[in-house]
């Protein structure tokens, strides 16, 4: 199963209108052909074309490729699972209905005639999809089994009806790098039910969440499933984020750096007024304690903004001014 990627918008921005933000979209993939190999390509060869496709997919070489993004997420997956023989042999086995093979295979434990579901055939002996005899899953397509779940956790009759619970989902949320950087609220909505969560100040690019009951429903009864929401923060046009600190480069120009001044810096917040060193080098850092950004659900705690100065280097020096530097020059070879 995968996820489409989601982008939401943030309701506080809309003037008091809250804009339904979320919503998901699930679609079975063939992990095989994701990867373009086929399903009796060995363990090497899954490696080989994970890799192979990886290079070509990553979204740092497609940064504007929403489709190359797409295709690296459901590659990522494939991978996950064949790469892995126990989840590849459930796969392979059931198919889209692998995740739940352990569900069946208890369910299975409490039916009458269970010495014939231990060959794999969930319907016994006989195969009413063909009307022969089967002595193992491999004769039944991932519909069969689908069907069989059907009937065995959700159609009734004299069936087993424990009770499993549902899907869980998993979603992408888009924040920039200020909006994660403030505890602020979102009016998500996941397949027409509209959810109002709280995003606390600090979460990580790539950080996730789990909202507790919030997939897919129960069968017979059973619990809900859970929403995932990974966090993906975009990068910032000033500040590039390490963890809780903040780094930001201040250009200062040529005067300043070598006889000291005042200049003023940009936070996430305000501004603030920095002096200047005299004979300050190119390259320096200044750090300012607790000017970073906001340690996760640790309220009133922040990590430091480290500036760096880069020293302008004039170019459009009139004759007087280049006279000057050529006196210092003098000067300084003396």
């Amino acid at each position: 199963m995968s996820v489409k990627k989601i982008h939401a918008q943030n309701p506080n921005k809309k003037a008091g209108i809250a804009v339904p933000t979320l919503s998901l979209v699930m679609e079975y993939i063939d992990y095989y052909k994701i990867l373009g190999v086929e399903k009796n390509a060995s363990q090497e060869d899954i490696k080989k074309a994970y890799r192979k496709l990886a290079r070509k997919l990553h979204p740092d070489l497609n940064p504007d490729d929403k489709e190359a993004q797409k295709r690296f997420q459901e590659l990522n997956e494939a991978n996950e699972v064949l790469s892995d023989p126990e989840k590849r042999k459930k796969y392979d086995q059931y198919g889209k209905d692998w995740k739940h093979a352990e569900a069946y295979e208890q369910a299975r434990q409490s039916q009458p005639g269970g010495d014939q579901y231990a060959r794999g055939n969930p319907f016994g002996n006989q195969n009413p999809f063909e009307g022969g005899f089967a002595d193992s899953a491999s004769d039944f397509s991932s519909d069969d089994f689908s069907d069989f779940f059907a009937s065995m956790f959700g159609g009734g009759g004299r069936r087993s009806r424990s009770q499993f619970k549902g899907q869980d989902y998993r979603a992408e949320l888009q924040l920039s790098l200020r909006e994660a950087a403030e505890t602020h609220k979102r009016t998500l909505t996941v397949n027409g039910k509209k959810l109002r969560i709280t995003i606390p100040a600090g979460v990580e690019n790539g950080q996730e969440i789990r909202l507790k009951g919030q997939g897919g429903p129960g069968v017979n009864n059973g619990p809900a499933g859970d929403l995932y929401i990974t966090f993906v923060i975009g990068d910032d046009p000033v500040f590039k984020r390490l963890k809780d600190d903040l780094y930001v480069t201040r250009e200062i120009d040529l005067y300043t750096a070598v006889l000291g001044g005042e200049v003023m810096v940009d936070t996430l917040s305000s501004k603030v007024k920095l002096k200047v060193g005299p004979g300050t080098q190119n390259g320096m850092k200044v750090r300012l304690k607790g000017k970073g950004f906001p340690v996760y659900k640790s309220e009133g705690q922040f990590g430091d903004l480290i500036v760096t100065y880069q020293v302008k280097i004039p170019t459009d020096l009139n004759d007087e001014q280049r006279q000057l530097f050529k006196q210092l020059a003098n000067l300084n070879t003396k």
